[in-house]
């Protein structure tokens, strides 16, 4: 049997480049490159090449690109970026043309870019023997993720989105070794993808003392043809050659895959990947674990070793221009939704509530442990010290208890609030699974750097369920992830540090299957100390057998069951279609103001930021739910808020720090828990940060302080109590709770909660220790206790004392006419929104003789924003 093969790789002028693989009898044969020429085609070529360099020329238009090129010029780069909107715009066929011929299109439209800047800069034009092309845009059908591209996408320009898993080391070596050329030789393209690519070797041969010069070309090159890649060695007369390394030229040359996103893999099926390709500027571009939107060339390469081919050709894709995605998975935020955020704001106490009970809502009870959650999501402050230290500002969190606690489910929600959210279990992972692991590449044996789970959850939640089913190798693996947020490699000659900056959800389960009450905290848990301190909360989640409590969540889960959305009829199959989504490299959120807007004027009640059925709620419809969309924006909000500390605040932090480490000291090893250390005060200080979050301060108060450490003392499981004093303890205990508390899930070793009186100032519950102690021990936890409600007490009188200090001064006339200033300027834009700059410059300009000063200035906004006029952000004021 016969049959031929036939690919078209490129054309040189008006010619293709037609390469043949013949297949006799099982054994294959290639043949030589060789170019068809077209006269027609040649003219078509041509006609494109004008009118790419008709659209680069706008100087007389718009300006666009002509600037660009300029801007190109001075900053010494070769490469410009082209919006294909544009060029859809002036040229549709062309742009048409673009997508499904880009090898046809681009060396057209790379000769134009070469001829424009010969114009524009003679000189700097020879600087650079070529230039290139880089995209953005809207690419339609062509925005693809490693699972949709196909093979109909082969030879089409596409723009594909994922995560780098794998990455090799850029190829900077200027030595060219001979067996690596002989092992490229022929047409494969398994030499420019592990070794240094060369464009142009220069040769000297001492006897004739003759100079001579080969170039060289793969077949990821559009323009020319893939060249044999045989290294001269010695002229026609058997004369050695000697390379001229310095004369040489060399480019840079990197590899490394892309698979797709976490979030978007279809469950049960294993991500798949696509290879990338980038050659000179675009080296060094990403690491493993960034989400990279890649703008490419779709291609095969055939894999021919020694003159045979398998018939499998290798897929991959040509980048012309990489977009590093933000770390933080954003959702757009209307002027409309600043002012329901800063509407819930005004609820103060209520909106904590309201917070809490919106987490997880099909879950009933865990209270604590969802405020947890939300303090997880909201997360610390982050410290960059000048010294190179780093203070983390990710919150870990640790579920221990018995089965069916909802201590999955937790995780799950998790999954679906978190913007970047990387889950796992704790028998399928491993240690370098979950950092960082270096590997080899299947089909040319180079060393690579592969992400784990941890690296990709950059700026993210790695929740890890079944964690106690992990080994302590491989737990210890993750303790330089969970305190410095790096993962450092130093394997098989590769010497790396990956960042990991990421809070760990972690579920576990007692060491006995369920909790033993006979057993220690420690025995039951059965964990170092050394991943215990990095835990900032530890929760001990018990399946206590109470006949109201079981009532209240036998009630809830059949709810769920019952529950059927309006509208939805009985028996009726599944709707799992989703919304439309829009994909372009550019931010379309301007673009869709003015339908927002119109949207806003159509809708009387604006956004709901409540549910509105609430009956599959065991505790009624009076209490309020947030959407889960409004949830969403609530906390992506509040975590760019950076509240600093007062000094009451400091001291509460560090007295309530020593009371736990005077505590701590009094007892036992076998009876310790969770060890109080350092780490445990800069949880305080995390969780106080997390407060003031929530409730959008500017400084962190006492209050949330104390609300960090009533949680800290929740969280924290207390030694044995022997079992006639634990009987008695969940007596009295079941005496004073209320009915309220009964439905929240309590922790082994927590006493009773202190009931607040009416006259009592003091918002928060205070959780006292169970303990074996003297009464000198109580004496000093009931003086504790006291400091806590005089500096409750000052409070109210702290805050006003910084209200009077952080504002500067500004008359009430000046003010007035601020204020006035102010409207006429959003007045004149017609808009709701305003660059900080521009509102400032259109207020001093109808100032003209009495301008503004910058501390009135800052004191007008910070008023307009107390007063709930305008919302300030990322160096916007949003105007309500």
């Amino acid at each position: 049997f016969t049959f031929t093969l036939t690919f078209h790789y490129g054309t040189v002028g008006g010619g293709k480049i037609v390469h043949e693989l013949i297949v006799r009898g099982g054994v294959s044969f290639c043949s030589e490159m060789e170019q068809v020429y077209d006269a027609d085609r040649e003219q078509e070529l041509a006609n494109a090449e004008r009118d790419y360099l008709v659209f680069l020329d706008d100087a007389s238009d718009s300006n666009i690109y002509t600037s660009r090129i300029q801007d190109m010029i001075q900053d010494a780069g070769c490469r410009l970026v082209v919006n294909i909107n544009d060029l859809r715009r002036k040229f549709p066929e062309r742009a048409k043309n673009l997508l499904s011929k880009a090898a046809e299109e681009i060396p057209c439209f790379e000769r134009a870019l070469r001829n424009m800047v010969y114009s524009l800069n003679p000189e700097y034009g020879k600087k650079y023997e070529n230039f290139y092309v880089g995209f953005e845009g809207s690419f339609g059908i062509g925005h693809v993720n490693p699972r949709s591209l196909k093979s109909h996408f082969l030879g089409n320009l596409v723009c594909c989105e994922g995560i780098v898993t794998k990455c090799n080391l850029v190829n900077l070596n200027y030595e060219l070794k001979c067996d690596a050329l002989i092992r490229s030789c022929g047409c494969s393209a398994l030499g420019s993808l592990i070794y240094p690519k060369i464009v142009r070797s220069v040769h000297y041969c001492p006897a004739t003392s003759k100079t001579v010069e080969k170039r060289y070309a793969d077949l990821t090159s559009f323009e020319t043809i893939p060249s044999n890649f045989v290294y001269p060695t010695e002229d026609e007369n058997k004369n050695p050659y000697e390379t001229e390394y310095g004369l040489s030229t060399y480019r840079d040359h990197q590899t490394f895959s892309v698979q797709e996103l976490p979030e978007s893999a279809p469950i049960g099926q294993l991500p798949r990947s696509v290879d990338i390709i980038a050659d000179g500027d675009l080296t060094d571009r990403c690491s493993p674990g960034d989400r990279v939107r890649v703008v490419g060339v779709y291609r095969c390469l055939p894999n021919k070793q020694g003159g045979f081919t398998s018939g499998l050709f290798r897929t991959v894709l040509i980048a012309n221009n990489i977009q590093l995605m933000s770390k933080e998975a954003e959702m757009t935020i209307t002027p409309r939704d600043m002012a329901d955020i800063r509407n819930f704001i005004r609820m103060k106490d209520k909106a904590l509530d309201i917070l809490v009970r919106s987490v997880a809502p099909s879950i009933h009870g865990h209270d604590e442990v969802k405020k947890a959650i939300l303090c997880l999501l909201m997360g610390g402050t982050e410290k960059n010290l000048s010294n190179g230290t780093r203070l983390r500002g990710d919150i870990n969190v640790l579920l221990i208890g018995d089965p069916s606690v909802a201590k999955s489910q937790i995780l799950r929600y998790v999954l679906n609030i978190a913007p970047r959210a990387v889950t796992t279990t704790g028998r399928g992972s491993s240690g370098v699974g979950l950092t960082a692991a270096v590997v080899s590449d299947a089909e040319s044996g180079e060393k690579r750097l592969e992400a784990g789970a941890m690296v990709l959850a950059d700026r993210g939640v790695v929740c890890i369920d079944e964690f106690d089913k992990m080994s302590d190798i491989d737990r210890t693996a993750i303790h330089e992830v969970m305190e410095q947020g790096k993962v450092t490699i130093a394997k098989a000659g590769i010497q790396a540090k990956l960042n990991a900056r990421c809070s760990v959800l972690a579920a576990a389960n007692p060491v006995f299957g369920k909790y033993d009450d006979s057993k220690t905290p420690m025995e039951n848990i059965s964990m170092q100390d050394s991943i215990l301190s990095r835990f900032d909360l530890l929760f001990v989640l018990l399946d206590e057998h109470n006949a109201e409590r079981d009532t209240l969540i036998a009630s809830h889960v059949v709810n769920l069951h019952c529950y059927r959305a309006p509208g939805e009829d009985p028996g009726a199959v599944f709707d799992d279609t989703t919304l439309l989504q829009g994909f372009t490299t550019e931010d379309i959120s301007k673009e869709n103001e003015e339908d927002d807007d119109m949207a806003d004027d159509t809708d009387a009640d604006g956004h709901d930021i409540f549910e509105k059925n609430t009956t599959w709620l065991t505790r009624g419809e009076n209490e309020h739910i947030l959407t889960l969309d409004f949830l969403r924006k609530y906390i992506q909000y509040a975590k760019k808020i950076n509240p600093v500390f007062t000094e009451n605040a400091c001291e509460y932090i560090s007295e309530k720090y020593a009371d736990l480490r005077s505590f701590d000291e009094k007892h036992s090893d076998k009876e310790k828990t969770m060890p109080v250390t350092a780490r445990m005060l800069e949880t305080m200080i995390r969780l106080s940060t997390a407060f003031a979050k929530i409730r959008f301060g500017k400084k962190i108060t006492t209050a949330d302080a104390e609300k960090a450490y009533s949680l800290l003392s929740y969280a924290k499981p207390q030694e044995r109590l022997d079992s006639n004093e634990s009987k008695k303890k969940k007596s009295k205990l079941n005496i004073d709770e209320d009915d309220g508390d009964e439905s929240t899930p309590k922790t082994k070793f927590t006493s009773k909660r202190k009931k607040t009186k009416k006259g009592d100032e003091t918002a928060e519950d205070v959780y006292e220790f169970d303990s074996e102690s003297s009464d000198a021990e109580e004496i000093s936890f009931q003086q504790s206790k006291q400091r806590l409600r005089q500096s409750t007490q000052q409070q109210s009188r702290e805050e006003d004392e910084e209200d009077t200090t952080q504002t500067p001064a500004i008359s009430v006339d000046r003010f007035s006419a601020f204020r006035r200033h102010l409207r006429q300027a959003f007045d004149n834009r017609r808009t709701e929104l305003m660059s900080k700059d521009e509102a400032i410059a259109s207020i001093q300009e109808q100032a003209s003789n009495n301008r503004y000063s910058n501390g009135e200035i800052v004191a007008a906004l910070e008023r307009l924003s107390d007063e709930n006029s305008i919302m300030m952000a990322d160096g916007n004021i949003f105007l309500i």
